[in-house]
């Protein structure tokens, strides 16, 4: 939640008197960074004040700019369960609810309790990770739930006159004044703070009744196992307690340092900015509330010996995962981790021409052995979705695995073939740890890697793309093997029930897990740069970042980064896997000290860190003797690690260690309409409106919107052919790809003020009375503040502006209402083919007044009558052309979109891919060329983009068919 640094000044001496002791509204909201910048100086004055927490003001703000006072709260338990605390009828309705709960699991027969509470569980479940969700995810998009208390007005006072519910209201104002006696004021809280009240009392009832009805499924599930001994009785409940233990410490930490605040989403209604300081468990995991926060489930189910209790709390958890992914995660992006908006720097530097050197260029006189500059990131490898079957790697690595993976699949599995496959896991595993171990290490101290391509004239870029290419095969052949050997060595149980196999089962996959999620996360904290030990060939000026996982773990694949082979290793049950695994493991830690190790320390020295915050956290609870221990047992690791290595210094080398997709355009055929505007018959039960009242006409006047040729070809019969004096009411209406479009609407005096406009493909919708797909964000309100959703309003120009004496198509003459609204950016449609605006009804989908249909176009580039030079064509000629685009394609923002062909893109592509998107489908429209949306960001401008295009169409041109006319096809 930290605030950037630079807020503009504050008199925050004579604001907070201005502000009262209660959230109370000033009678003008301040601008949204004065009061970001009030807010936070506050927080910061009132946290030096020498009171205890619980006395400290705490100051916030609504999103429009209110600072106000946010009072102390108690915690979900202690406000139910503390004598001491006040207590209203919330109370008694939740308390009433939990005890009925209790009372049902006593009157029920023993065998009806385990399936009833059972569905009593997976009821709140849902309740909380998809009914909370539900309400969230509409609260972070659209504010719904503050529109819904302000539609409602069940917060309105009514001294104002505009209380349709004044019993209401008194109750509320009841209830929330008896919880929070301090610094509150029920009529003049904002808005928003009285919703997120109202909001926490349905998740306290959602959450504690979710709690007890698992813990009253565990309860009735419980149990001593049959033929169990009593130590395993034991060690299943002293290992249980603890987990439930440490599973209550996470719970009280992060409360301890999110407070009210966070544990009940409030975030989502209303901002506190302050420095929070995220220590104790938030440097033990990330989303600690979510992720080791359920430990506990785990000592439950350890404590009820029982799998479906184990079960119920595996579905609880990826549940609880699924909502952090699709609601929080996304919000926290959304709130806290939004780049501040570009900036123009007046003075330009004109960058460099982007370099293509063939392999005869020696790169010994351009560059030195180790590049200063990071390689470009286009044509990425790691992921399903940068697989180019036209690279030897990608190929070379899908048939190996083909190969591999046939073979181990259709042997039998006898001895001999296991062996087979343990035996090339081996090798597997040995050449991806010393192998390539022993060439990063020559390359970290000789740059012998990089010598032998300069040797042979070849450039750096090359030299480091032929290492990935290895690296990358190497590490996939070497997990495909062991995954080979795993499934040679597996044996499917007869009886999943008997001894450990479940459990086994169970404990496996969640390992396999941990090691996709481990993997997922360094790579998104590494990058591809990172991940193929970039650092090892290109001498950058960086410094150690430890975000991401690298914030719990100084290196992961010490620990969790190999739990996966762990897993098989259990999940087999089989002594050479077991053996692979402990292989893999000693040999990945020799990798860490010998080859990453020593290069880390030449390469960063003092930035180092020497502790992470899991290490932290767990020496400050555990005892000073296991403290000690610990340290003496690291002591004499390094020491025994230290001997290898020197034997290893005169025995021989050091050991060493080391995821374009293809986008599809479609163009819709279209039959031209010759009517400028269609109406549409109206549903049965839309009385009182006539379609005739209703109109719509795109502003042809705007830029980039004109009427293109006349639909004629002069092949037609003689039926067909269109009369000389009429060609020009058939022209079609054409848009620039990318150029916004100004619509024009009317509608009668009564009409709804929830109507909207959407645009659409005219092939998408057969009925011309009802639309029946999705404008997938593409529509616009007519009317502002009316329609409860993010981004409705945006476009709208003019609303309701009445026109006096206008005639209807029938020639009657009748008053109207009028408006303008405008689409463009994420509103329109980023592809060639034919659409149409539709005006819709209520907030329904009953069409009123449909457009013209037009054309949105991206003209191809011309090449006749323009002079070629030694690259086949003028670049003047091309950059020119191809700025307008390029500035449509970032939405014409003055912020963003290139002034010049000389001037850089700018961080802009690196957030938003879907301009560079844009830019590359404009060009393989104009010139015939396709490119990756990754060249677009490492050309960075448009004279280098003009200037890779004429390389392209000089390269391509012997293998380009030509017309007469010398114009090429898309290539």
């Amino acid at each position: 939640m930290d605030q950037p640094n630079g807020s503009p000044g504050v008199d925050t001496n004579a604001l907070k008197e201005k502000l009262p002791q209660q959230p109370d509204t000033p009678q003008k909201a301040l601008s949204i960074e004065t009061a970001e910048a009030a807010v936070k100086q506050l927080n910061e004055q009132e946290s030096k004040v020498d009171k205890d927490e619980k006395h400290k003001k705490t100051f916030g703000r609504t999103l429009d700019g209110t600072v106000f006072t946010v009072p102390h709260t108690e915690d979900m338990v202690s406000q139910l369960f503390d004598p001491m605390q006040p207590k209203n009828a919330s109370d008694t309705f939740i308390v009433t609810v939990l005890g009925s709960m209790c009372g049902l699991f006593w009157l029920l027969p023993q065998k009806w309790r385990i399936p009833i509470f059972a569905v009593i569980f997976i009821f709140w479940r849902l309740c909380y990770n998809a009914g909370i969700g539900w309400l969230l995810h509409n609260q972070s998009h659209h504010k719904r739930l503050v529109a819904w208390t302000k539609q409602s007005k069940i917060f309105e006072n009514p001294k104002t006159g505009n209380q349709p519910h004044p019993t209401l209201w008194k109750f509320l104002k009841r209830e929330m004044e008896a919880k929070i006696p301090e610094d509150y004021k029920f009529e003049d809280a904002p808005l928003e703070y009285n919703t997120w009240l109202l909001f926490r009392r349905v998740v306290d009832l959602i959450l504690m009744s979710d709690f007890t009805a698992y813990v009253l499924f565990a309860i009735a599930c419980g149990g001593r196992p049959e033929n169990e001994v009593l130590p395993m009785t034991i060690a299943r409940w002293v290992g249980g307690l603890a987990l439930v233990a440490f599973n209550l410490w996470v719970k009280l930490d992060a409360h301890r340092v999110v407070k009210d605040f966070a544990w009940y989403w409030g975030d989502f209604f209303y901002l506190i900015d302050q420095e929070l300081t995220f220590d104790g468990v938030f440097e033990l995991a990330p989303h600690p509330m979510y992720s080791v926060g359920y430990a506990g489930y785990y000592g439950i189910s350890m404590m009820a010996a029982s799998y479906k209790v184990l079960f119920i709390s595996i579905f609880a958890h990826a549940a609880q995962l699924i909502f952090l992914a699709t609601v929080e995660s996304p919000h926290i992006d959304r709130t806290y981790n939004t780049p501040p908006p570009p900036k123009r720097a007046e003075d330009v530097e004109e960058p460099s021409r982007p370099q293509y050197k063939s392999r005869l260029m020696s790169s010994a006189h351009e560059h030195s052995l180790a590049s200063d500059t990071k390689p470009s990131p286009v044509h990425n490898l790691i992921g399903l979705q940068n697989i180019d079957l036209h690279r030897i790697t990608d190929s070379s690595v899908i048939l190996l695995q083909v190969y591999l993976f046939t073979f181990a699949f259709l042997t039998p599995s006898t001895p001999t073939w296991q062996a087979v496959f343990v035996g090339n896991a081996v090798f597997w595993r040995l050449w991806f740890s010393i192998g390539i171990g022993f060439i990063l290490d020559r390359q970290s101290n000789k740059k012998r890697w990089t010598r032998h391509f300069v040797k042979y004239g070849d450039t750096i870029e090359e030299s480091w793309r032929q290492w990935k290419g290895l690296y990358h095969l190497s590490m996939t052949m070497c997990y495909s093997g062991f995954m080979c050997a795993a499934w040679k060595m597996y044996g499917l149980p007869e009886d999943f029930t008997y001894g450990m196999s479940t459990l086994r089962h169970v404990v496996g996959f969640a390992l396999i897990a941990l090691q996709l999620w481990t993997v997922s996360e360094i790579y998104d904290s590494l990058g591809e740069f990172g991940w193929f030990c970039g650092d090892f060939f290109f001498d950058l000026e960086t410094k150690l970042n430890y975000s991401g996982i690298y914030r719990f773990l100084n290196n992961p694949e010490r620990t969790i980064g190999l739990a996966g082979v762990w897993g098989a290793a259990i999940i087999t049950w089989s002594k050479s896997i077991f053996f692979l695994a402990l292989l893999s493991h000693t040999l990945t830690l020799c990798f860490i000290h010998f080859v990453e190790g020593p290069h880390m320390q030449k390469l960063y020295r003092q930035s180092i860190r020497e502790t992470s915050g899991v290490s932290k956290n767990l020496q400050t609870i555990m005892p000073s003797p296991i403290q000690k221990w610990q340290s003496g047992a690291h002591r004499v690791l390094d020491d025994g690690l230290d001997s290898v290595e020197a034997f290893l210094d005169t025995a021989g080398p050091k050991l060493a260690s080391g995821f374009s997709h293809f986008m599809q355009d479609s163009r819709v055929l279209f039959k031209q309409f010759p009517a400028r505007i269609s109406i549409t018959r109206l549903a049965p039960d839309l009385e009182g409106y006539d379609p005739k009242d209703y109109s719509l006409e795109i502003d042809s006047s705007s830029s980039g919107v004109r009427f293109g040729k006349e639909a004629y070809s002069g092949r037609e019969g003689d039926k067909g052919q269109i009369p000389q004096d009429r060609r020009d009411d058939f022209r079609r209406l054409i848009v620039d790809y990318g150029a916004p479009i100004k619509v024009k609407w009317t509608a009668p005096l009564n009409h709804s003020s929830k109507d909207w406009i959407g645009l659409y493909m005219v092939a998408d919708n057969a009925s011309r009375e009802v639309t029946k797909v999705s404008s997938q964000g593409r529509w616009t309100a007519t009317n502002r503040g009316k329609m409860h959703y993010a981004n409705a309003d945006e476009g709208i120009l003019i609303a309701d502006r009445l026109v006096s004496g206008e005639k209807r198509t029938d020639g009657e003459t009748k008053d109207f209402l009028s408006g303008e609204m405008e689409f463009s950016g994420d509103k329109l449609w980023w592809t060639s083919g034919v659409f149409e605006f539709r005006y819709h009804h209520d907030g329904k989908y009953n069409v009123m007044a449909m457009s013209l249909p037009f054309e949105i176009q991206i003209n191809r580039f011309d090449e006749d009558d323009v002079e070629v030079d030694d690259n086949g064509m003028v670049r003047s000629a091309v950059e020119a052309a191809l700025l307008p685009v390029v500035q449509n394609c970032f939405d014409r923002d003055p912020d963003v979109a290139p002034r010049t062909v000389d001037e850089h893109f700018g961080p802009t592509l690196e957030r938003e891919g879907k301009y560079a998107k844009r830019v590359v489908y404009a060009v393989s429209r104009m010139f015939g060329i396709d490119f990756a949306p990754e060249v677009v960001q490492a050309d960075g401008t448009v004279r280098n983009m003009a200037w890779r295009i004429c390389n392209a169409k000089k390269v391509l041109a012997p293998y380009s068919m030509h017309n007469t006319k010398g114009r090429s096809t898309p290539t």
